[in-house]
């Protein structure tokens, strides 16, 4: 932390700007962002929005690059939340079948396939609470971390809460992400979830950040939420300690027995001015088009990637909810002039790949190294 501080006040800030986005400075990204201030950027003409949004993007990222992941469900349904979009919640009568965590060997064989086809992101997920009392699950969970993350793939996992010894652990195992959704602003959260609190979700993503893990944290547009709303999750967002290093934007894909069945799907110029409101505002965070891409036409796709976003989950199947092909998506990006990002390639990801130990000295490092300076 010291050594930083002594940097910039050698270096003009201009000059920090110009390098590449690979030495960008965390001075880049703001904290302090006002709703306000998010919601005049949110409303301001489309094309402006979008115009500037695309200069942040180049200003800070490679504009050509796109993260491609693969998302696979190791443990479907029988969820005991009442998440009111998810199918795989128990409450609800849906046509996603429970079923038990799946074995070591055919996970692994899904991401070697994932690897094949160009992704170098592998996401597994449970549709759990939470841990408590999946000891032997979590081990097993643990080792398929391990194997993947052998495989110089970026691994991701989304389990429910965890407590800070269980990050230490994914972390020691390997993992590169944890996803954990804020899904929407904190007013309108009780709207659509009632078992776990808008605080126990930023408590997971502490533990998460305290562990080193790089932090995938978004939300989904269309459950009924106002514009005020979507601005709201990205003003939580923007305000953590550090941005999280994917922020997901997924569009409500309705699912039959879940209360938000009958839910409108959400316009897709919303769906643009979110990505381009969130790039700004987050201009070294990787943004992902996740559920809903596969119902959006090509040119759709490309405005979005026009408008910042730069991460896609490709393959057979997303969780519970249909995703494109991997050919169908190379051959889209070819189209483009975009091509794949390499694992590892988000300068903000590549700093917490180290291990777990020598994150947590440098943490403790910074720390008194910031307490020295401020005294």
């Amino acid at each position: 932390m010291l050594r930083t501080l002594v940097k910039s006040k050698s270096l003009p800030f201009r000059r920090c700007l110009a390098t590449h986005a690979a030495s960008i400075p965390a001075a880049v990204t703001r904290h302090d962002w006002t709703r306000q201030e998010i919601q005049e950027i949110f409303n301001g003409p489309l094309m402006d929005l979008v115009f500037r949004a695309a200069s942040v993007h180049r200003k800070y990222q490679d504009p050509s690059k796109i993260q491609l992941c693969t998302l696979m469900n190791i443990k479907t349904g029988g969820c005991t939340e009442d998440c009111s979009y998810c199918s795989q919640s128990s409450r609800y009568s849906t046509p996603t079948k429970a079923s038990r965590l799946l074995d070591i060997e055919p996970v692994i064989e899904a991401a070697r396939k994932a690897k094949e086809n160009g992704s170098t992101r592998f996401c597994m997920g449970a549709a759990w609470r939470d841990l408590a009392g999946r000891k032997r699950g979590f081990e097993r969970i643990l080792q398929m971390v391990r194997e993947v993350r052998g495989m110089d793939m970026e691994v991701c996992t989304t389990l429910g809460m965890l407590s800070p010894d269980q990050a230490r652990q994914l972390k020691e195992a390997g993992l590169t992400a944890y996803n954990h959704n804020l899904d929407t602003s904190r007013e309108f959260y009780p709207q659509v979830i009632t078992s776990r609190s808008y605080d126990e979700r930023l408590n997971t993503i502490d533990a998460v950040r305290d562990a080193g893990i790089s932090v995938c944290s978004g939300g989904i547009l269309g459950l009924g939420e106002k514009d005020e709303d979507r601005v709201g999750l990205i003003w939580e967002v923007s305000n953590m300690p550090e941005h999280p290093e994917s922020f997901p934007v997924n569009a409500l894909v309705p699912i039959a027995g879940t209360p938000l069945e009958k839910n409108e799907p959400v316009s897709y110029h919303t769906l643009v001015r979110t990505i381009a409101t969130a790039r700004v505002v987050l201009p070294t965070t990787i943004i992902r088009l996740a559920a809903g891409r596969n119902t959006m036409p090509e040119s759709e796709q490309a405005m979005c990637f026009m408008a910042g976003a730069n991460a896609i989950f490709t393959g057979e199947q997303m969780l519970t909810t249909p995703c494109s092909p991997w050919d169908e998506d190379k051959a889209m990006m070819d189209r483009w002039g975009l091509e794949g990002m390499q694992s590892f390639d988000n300068a903000n990801v590549a700093r917490k790949e180290k291990p777990a130990g020598a994150f947590f000295d440098e943490n403790r490092s910074s720390e008194v190294a910031s307490v020295s300076v401020n005294a």
